[in-house]
């Protein structure tokens, strides 16, 4: 983009490609080339389609993920075949927990593509995702694999099969699907670290916990990083091995000291992770710091303070509750908050954690009444996996 931008100064959507893959799930560092991107491009000559793409990114500083998502969603409707504006309104979508969003985006975009056209497969993938998001897993698992086998690199196609493959709990699927194809989709990917994260998670339902530390240990975070995504896979895999009562080590702690040098109060979801790394590594200044962070937040502008105030807080409260041994008042705040839990954004694999949680805290609570329940729902809601409801130590 820099060459491209170098070459043709008055190249918009260089810009706009730039700050897109700033902005979203980097760090501190990476936003600020976004911002930096978008202020050289909004005063440029514009055709209507890039006026639309600045206009979403202006939101998005503005932090109003909602209307950079509704301003996509025109550009989309406009120029259905701007696979950029479907790939990142998809994305403001996953942002805000929008499932039905994530699915109908695209599906609105549909009737202009056909196969051989250039980036069909990726439609493919986007639709799959949003397939399998609004359990349509049969529909979701085959656009998917079709996405892929269009373009192997097509990594959203593969991640969307392994959420099919996660909500199903087939987990020896989801092992052959990730292990036999991540010589595609790993090189060079920004999502690499999550579809390891997805291998790791088939392999923890398995029980086979040396696959999963060896996971963390190599492509998931091997080498530390700051970039937020990346991050909240960690912090969301050492969570669940914490859950089944697996010794972490100092993995909590180097990743604690990581978020200790990043902001709080920007995003919710995010928020919550690092609270899960701070409760980890014993961090309980830090942790108190995230809870009055959310609690800004929930003050303050933008769309994340309904994040905070609904969701992130509640749960940051949970977690840290969690950590100090209070299950029944962590059990309590979860309960009345995991009705709600996509308003704050995440996939349904991810917001899982937070089920998870609730029922570790009523077992080590001892409310054998709630945990017994909590279990039975948990089976019964999928009943092509029954063991889903038994992912914990007994």
């Amino acid at each position: 983009m820099d060459a491209a931008i170098a070459d043709s100064p008055g190249f918009v959507m260089a810009y706009v490609l730039k700050a897109y893959m700033t902005l979203l799930g980097g760090s501190a560092a990476t936003a600020v080339m976004g911002a930096e991107a978008f202020a050289a491009a909004k005063d440029l000559p514009a055709t209507r389609r890039e006026q639309g793409h600045l206009a979403a990114i202006g939101s998005l500083l503005a932090g109003e993920i909602r209307a950079a998502g509704r301003i996509l969603e025109d550009v989309s409707l406009e120029f259905p075949r701007d696979v950029l504006a479907l790939q990142a309104g998809q994305l403001m979508d996953f942002l805000v927990g929008d499932s039905r969003n994530l699915r109908d985006r695209i599906g609105r975009a549909l009737p202009a593509w056909s196969e051989g056209m250039p980036d069909h497969h990726a439609v493919l993938g986007m639709h799959a995702f949003g397939l399998e998001e609004t359990a349509l897993y049969d529909r979701a698992e085959a656009a998917g694999r079709r996405a892929v086998e269009l373009e192997p690199r097509n990594n959203w196609a593969q991640h969307a099969v392994a959420h099919v493959l996660e909500m199903q709990d087939r987990r020896a699927d989801g092992i052959a699907w990730m292990r036999t194809e991540n010589a595609a989709w790993a090189p060079e990917s920004m999502l690499a670290v999550h579809n390891w994260w997805h291998l790791a998670l088939f392999h923890l339902g398995l029980g086979d916990v040396d696959s999963v530390l060896a996971l963390y240990d190599g492509p998931i975070y091997g080498t530390p990083s700051d970039m937020t995504f990346d991050m909240v896979d960690a912090a969301a895999l050492l969570w669940r091995l914490k859950l089944m009562g697996v010794e972490a080590g100092d993995r909590w702690a180097r990743l604690a000291e990581v978020y200790a040098g990043t902001s709080r109060g920007q995003y919710a979801f995010d928020d919550a992770h690092a609270m899960m790394a701070f409760v980890g590594a014993g961090r309980a200044d830090d942790a108190k710091a995230v809870l009055e962070a959310q609690a800004a937040a929930a003050a303050g502008p933008g769309d994340n303070a309904l994040f905070a105030a609904e969701v992130g807080r509640p749960v940051c409260e949970a977690l840290f509750a969690f950590g100090q041994g209070d299950y029944a008042r962590a059990s309590d705040l979860l309960r009345g908050v995991r009705h709600r839990l996509q308003r704050f954004g995440g996939s349904h694999a991810q917001r899982d954690v937070f089920d998870l949680t609730l029922i570790e805290a009523a077992r080590r609570g001892g409310d054998q009444s709630l945990e017994r329940a909590l279990r039975a729902e948990r089976a019964a809601a999928n009943p092509l996996a029954p063991g889903r409801g038994v992912v914990l130590a007994a």
